[in-house]
């Protein structure tokens, strides 16, 4: 790994799903001469495009985005893989005497790299994995409920991934996932700055319908198709409503409320964790970027 300058300085733009992220991520790169380095635990996975708002080849092509498109979504990619993979980008910015710009809203990512928390190394476990498929995310969680309800406190029923992994952890190293996670220091300074309009409601809506206009059920079939519908991540928001309604079990209608109600409540899961846990300089949503390169100036001379 690259040697950390001493000025070295992190910056953690963060914030709910749809709260305007991606494009002031970009500005901001173009403004400081750097990357965007992406923290979307579903933006991870090949193919999976349209239903995670990535950002479009067109604005890659401008600014180069980092830790996009790592793995095809059969092959689960857990925190500490993540990590291992953004750890070396960032200490090659932060060398170079450019802040590493880290953007994204999956917070135990963020919270992973912008405060050191440390994740177990336990290797993926295949076996166990197909196991719990067969076993369902209902009985799943309430396995994890019983060994570990701690970490089953903070995740979300729904959340067959980080369902599994917790699992993983447990029956790989005899210890819940609760007692493993220590922390270490990041390298450098890290600066959190955040957005979260106020009308974030309606922003959900209409990104909701755009996804739907612009190929989500295309994209939902063609996974379907490759990888099988029981796939975990096709269960997840906007993907699962999208595949109820190719089965034809919702239409149009009834799968965009659904998708626009649960992404509304994962968003104020995310507003929590926030407050909870990161303490970030709130950007005004209506000019967000003179205010933050005032705040990056001003930590890189400090």
């Amino acid at each position: 790994m690259e040697p950390v300058a001493s000025e070295a300085l992190m910056v953690l733009l963060l914030g709910p799903t749809a709260s305007g992220k991606t494009a002031l991520g970009v500005a901001l790169a173009e403004r400081l001469g750097g990357r965007v380095l992406s923290v979307d635990s579903r933006q991870v996975y090949v193919g999976m495009d349209v239903g995670t708002a990535k950002p479009p080849m067109a604005e890659r092509r401008g600014v180069v985005h980092e830790l996009l498109d790592l793995v095809p979504p059969d092959q689960p990619l857990n925190l500490q893989q993540f990590c291992a993979r953004a750890e070396p980008l960032i200490a090659a910015d932060q060398a170079a005497g450019r802040p590493a710009l880290l953007v994204g809203g999956s917070g135990l990512y963020l919270q992973a790299l912008g405060q050191g928390l440390q994740p177990p190394s336990v290797a993926p476990q295949p076996w166990l994995r197909a196991q719990l498929n067969g076993l369902g995310q209902g009985i799943s969680h309430q396995l994890l409920r019983q060994a570990d309800p701690s970490a089953a406190s903070r995740i979300h029923p729904h959340d067959a991934l980080r369902t599994q992994r917790a699992l993983e952890v447990l029956y790989g190293s005899g210890r819940p996932l609760s007692s493993q996670q220590g922390r270490r220091p990041p390298p450098g300074r890290v600066l959190e700055l955040g957005l979260d309009p106020p009308n974030l409601r309606q922003r959900i809506e209409g990104r909701t319908a755009a996804m739907y206009a612009g190929g989500l059920l295309e994209e939902t079939e063609a996974l379907a198709q490759r990888y099988g519908p029981e796939l975990p991540l096709l269960q997840t928001i906007g993907y699962g409503e999208a595949l109820a309604l190719l089965a034809g079990s919702l239409n149009r209608q009834e799968a965009e409320a659904l998708t626009c109600r649960r992404t509304w409540l994962f968003a104020k899961r995310q507003r929590t964790w926030f407050r909870h846990r990161h303490q970030p300089l709130w950007l005004d949503p209506a000019a967000p970027l003179g205010p933050a390169l005032a705040a990056i100036a001003e930590a890189r001379a400090s």
